[in-house]
């Protein structure tokens, strides 16, 4: 049997999907991180997803046409970049789902001459904080603004 896997520009008919991949994505994180309450991310709503889809660059991972990832770019004003939003469904982890769509964004920034880019993700997820050194990233700061430790990390290009 032969598999796919692609990673392509999201379009507005992947909102839902990517609502689904964030929602199933976001309450593991939660369980995992060992965060008491929510996060942003579960708040949002097909409709602001579509926004992004049209304000920022918005890409959707697929096996076998099943949505199972998505990670989304902004271009900062000051040339750096901020990742948010990235997600890979619990069942589709520890496969290279992940670690393909950031090397896209990688892809991505270097292709636009940025020189930084940016994420946050709680400190207590040592797993997550682990896969993110292991792609080049370091932790700059941390703060607990949404009520939970944030680490705030960046990639130097």
């Amino acid at each position: 049997m032969n598999y796919s896997f692609i990673i392509r520009k999201a379009v507005e008919s992947d909102a839902e999907a990517i609502h689904n991949i964030l929602n199933e994505a976001f309450k593991d994180y939660i369980s995992r991180a060992g965060i008491s309450g929510t996060v942003k991310s579960l708040n949002e709503t097909i409709e602001d997803i579509k926004n992004d889809i049209r304000t920022k660059e918005v890409f959707i991972g697929l096996i076998d046409n099943v949505p199972t990832g998505t990670i989304r770019i902004a271009i900062q004003e000051d040339n750096t970049a901020y990742i948010n939003r990235f997600g890979v469904l619990p069942e589709y982890r520890n496969i290279g789902v992940g670690k393909a769509l950031i090397k896209l964004a990688d892809k991505y920034l270097i292709s636009n001459q940025i020189k930084k880019v940016y994420l946050h993700t709680a400190s207590t997820y040592k797993d997550l904080i682990i896969f993110y050194y292991n792609l080049g990233f370091h932790i700059e700061s941390t703060s607990k603004e949404d009520g939970y430790v944030r680490a705030l990390l960046v990639k130097h290009f």
